[in-house]
């Protein structure tokens, strides 16, 4: 049997049949929740906090810290990134000599 390397654990998940664009958004959504997280975790807020300054019940707070990620979309985190005061900045890169180049995101206040 041939071992497969994938580039991220979605990309193992969803398989190699054509659905790039759902990896794609499961890489991003959580990337999106680790820095909310880590944001979040920095100014050591209970969780009732959290829900008022993002507008959520305790419960959503709950799903977000424990890294549900199917129960949040993309629009959902970046909602909250905003609500904190920070937006997301996207970049592209092309790579010399590569078929691809890079996209970097950058977490900025607002």
């Amino acid at each position: 049997m041939a071992m497969e390397r994938f580039e991220n654990a979605f990309n193992a998940i969803i398989g190699d049949n054509g659905i790039a664009n759902e990896s794609a958004e499961l890489t991003f959504r959580a990337d999106m929740m680790l820095v909310l997280r880590s944001l979040l975790e920095e100014k050591n807020l209970s969780q009732a906090r959290i829900g008022e300054l993002l507008g959520i019940p305790q419960p959503r707070v709950s799903e977000l810290m424990c890294g549900k990620l199917a129960k949040l979309s993309a629009g959902v985190l970046i909602g909250y990134l905003d609500a904190l005061g920070y937006r997301i900045k996207p970049t592209f890169e092309s790579v010399a000599g590569r078929k691809r180049g890079s996209v970097k995101v950058v977490v900025v206040r607002h």
